[in-house]
């Protein structure tokens, strides 16, 4: 299994762009206490509706939670259905102006009936439409400046038309002009049009649909053929509950089990391991950690119902089960940091000049995590020893360990502690002012 060692404190903010089918997701959420008299079915009384952005809207959902900033590009209809959408995007900061309106096409709606937990049918309002010319050069003329600073671009096709091979070959084309990397989520059986791709990001079925070959046949039969047909460099089948296998072009595997305590529904797990990738290559992990990280996400992800979105707390807290080295920060990873700290109010305690464990210390980290659960480590030292950091970190009451002077500055910039203390390694003192926290 690839070590993800600090991996979580890599995570930095960055742009990137997806490009996409934007579906809208409707849940409508009751309960069944009986059948109906009509016909052997079940009568379900709503209690409430939901609606979310889905399809390519859940990756840059999900790529937000993360703590990405996203470029959208997409299409809706002139209906309430592409209101909605977009007014949800706008409540999560997220700009629309790439986000263009097709005369005469309906935004597809998926609608999850669910009684008791349980989704009992799905409800689907669409058509293929395919992208106007007009729409599509509209689209192609303005990617040169909707590209700018993006780091890593994400294409998500549904296969509603949107997608066109020209728009395709234009995205693909000009990513390559500028040395940005491309991963697809594709969709049917041709991947020819997906051809210069990075990364090719199919679940099973579609790929032994797109290499045309039988269900027995090899998984490694089926990847170099996909990677040959697409030119692409790697090529991550999801598995489902099975979790993920990677290839790259030499023949090389790697496969990745999934974690899930539970499975619950596999909804939209397909675009969290997307949203994860992007957000992990854009960070620059490599291949094995992304994928990784992605077995991470798609895991906490089943746990739950419908299309859920893993935020940077849910994952600071599955790697920190996995790995205590991710629970350590300098100020070069901040941001992960500070982005799960802002759920969670804490306790900070400074360890002045101390260079090694002691009953004293382990008594006062233990009272200071009764009271508070989230509980943060800051090192005074401004060498301190890697043993001494790991014995530290591998203490469950210890939350987060931070490293440097100019590390705390840049933090409390950002979040303040509930309450502040100092060990000394004989006594523990309670900090009551902000400018003494920082000094």
């Amino acid at each position: 299994m690839v070590k993800l060692a600090r991996t979580f404190g890599r995570l930095n903010p960055a742009k990137v762009m997806v490009i996409g089918d934007l579906l809208l997701d409707s849940y409508t959420i009751g309960k069944a206490r009986r059948i109906s008299p009509e016909a052997p079915v079940a009568v379900v009384h709503v209690d409430k509706e939901e609606h979310r952005p889905g399809g390519a809207g859940n990756v840059v959902l999900n790529l937000v939670s993360l703590g990405t900033e996203v470029v959208t590009i997409g299409r809706v209809g002139k209906d309430w259905a592409g209101d909605t959408l977009c007014e949800a995007f706008n409540k999560e900061g997220i700009h629309t102006k790439a986000i263009f309106v097709q005369d005469h096409y309906r935004t597809p709606v998926k609608n999850r009936i669910i009684a008791d937990n349980q989704q009992i049918v799905r409800v689907d309002h669409e058509q293929i439409v395919v992208l106007s010319e007009s729409l599509e050069q509209q689209i192609i003329d303005s990617l040169p400046q909707l590209i700018e600073d993006v780091k890593i671009i994400a294409i998500s096709d549904y296969g509603k038309g949107f997608l066109t091979t020209t728009l395709l070959n234009a995205i693909i084309g000009l990513a390559k002009e500028r040395g940005i990397p491309v991963i697809t989520d594709p969709k049917g059986h041709d991947f020819s049009k997906y051809e210069g791709s990075t990364f090719i990001k199919p679940n099973l079925k579609e790929a032994y649909a797109a290499a045309n070959l039988p269900i027995n046949a090899p998984l490694e039969t089926v990847a170099k053929r996909i990677l040959q047909i697409c030119n692409a460099e790697i090529l991550m089948v999801t598995r489902s509950e099975a979790g993920i296998s990677l290839f790259n072009a030499n023949g090389e595997r790697l496969d990745f089990p999934v974690r899930a305590r539970q499975v619950m529904d596999v909804t939209g797990a397909g675009d969290t391991v997307l949203a994860t990738l992007t957000c992990a290559l854009a960070n620059e992990l490599s291949y094995a950690e992304a994928a990784q990280l992605c077995n991470v996400t798609a895991g906490i992800a089943i746990e739950r119902m419908g299309c859920a979105r893993v935020t940077l707390s849910d994952l600071a807290q599955r790697l920190l089960e996995e790995d205590v080295s991710n629970k350590v920060f300098d100020e070069e990873h901040l941001f992960a940091l500070q982005e799960v700290l802002k759920t969670k109010p804490f306790t900070l305690l400074t360890l002045s000049n101390i260079k090694e464990i002691s009953s004293a210390l382990y008594k006062a980290i233990r009272n200071l995590s009764e009271k508070r659960p989230t509980l943060l480590l800051y090192i005074e030292d401004s060498n301190p020893d890697e043993s001494y950091i790991d014995m530290l970190a591998s203490f469950k009451d210890v939350s987060f360990i931070l490293l440097h002077s100019q590390s705390l500055k840049l933090l409390c910039e950002k979040v303040i502690p509930e309450e502040s203390y100092i060990f000394d390694g004989f006594k523990l003192e309670k900090v009551t002012k902000r400018v003494s926290i920082i000094k």
